[in-house]
């Protein structure tokens, strides 16, 4: 028992040592996958929560894609333009967490949350409320920085779970059509894509060429 007893002392500052590093190790971790600017999960650590809160009964998916963001970096500097977006993360993150659900950044201008709003006639309402909390002004350096949104959003009752990439997909459509509409926001009405794509993503969308003649 005493050679035990005197085993088990010996190792037990290892054994804390071990615990302390695995913390820290998972510590770092998390911080890697949030982005460094708004603190919010970026795409791979939203995905992952975002598939999950879609189970829940009621969940919306929101695009959010800001409008005048390239003028305002032009015009007042990158400066401008972090502080705009750190703003922006933190209204979609509190407007997100109220409803029950979480929000990330996808990268550039473009965020994305979840919610839970199992009423589809308060549905618009909410909406309403975040696009007035996004397009509010951004106070910066005794001047007011004022960018547009176009929101999307995709209510996922009735599918099979995880519906993300779907969900996703439908949220950008309507986020495309409050764009053309000079922002607001829309709400996309059925699960049936819209329109074309282009290696998986809508044709149009930064990075993709529209294929000659065809439809994918």
């Amino acid at each position: 028992m005493n050679t035990l007893a005197s085993v088990s002392t010996a190792a037990a500052p290892l054994l804390a040592g071990w615990s302390v590093h695995t913390l820290l190790l998972r510590r770092r971790i998390a911080r890697i996958r949030l982005d460094p600017l708004t603190g919010l999960p970026g795409r791979a650590q939203f995905t992952t929560s975002a598939r999950r809160d879609l189970r829940i009964p009621g969940a919306v998916v929101v695009l959010v894609d800001l409008d005048g963001f390239k003028a305002v970096n032009d015009a007042h500097g990158h400066a401008a333009g972090d502080a705009v977006l750190t703003a922006i993360g933190g209204r979609l993150q509190t407007w997100a967490a109220l409803l029950g659900g979480s929000a990330g950044r996808l990268g550039g201008d473009e965020f994305a949350a979840t919610v839970v709003i199992p009423d589809p006639g308060r549905r618009p309402f909410e909406l309403r409320e975040l696009d007035n909390a996004l397009c509010s002004p951004v106070p910066f350096r005794g001047a007011e920085l004022t960018v547009g949104a176009s929101i999307g959003a995709f209510a996922v009752a009735g599918l099979p779970a995880p519906a993300l990439d779907l969900a996703l997909r439908r949220a950008d459509e309507a986020m495309y059509a409050a764009k053309r509409s000079a922002g607001g926001w829309r709400i996309a009405e059925g699960p049936i894509p819209e329109m074309t794509t282009t290696n998986g993503r809508r044709t149009g969308r930064p990075g993709t060429t529209a294929p000659a003649g065809g439809r994918r």
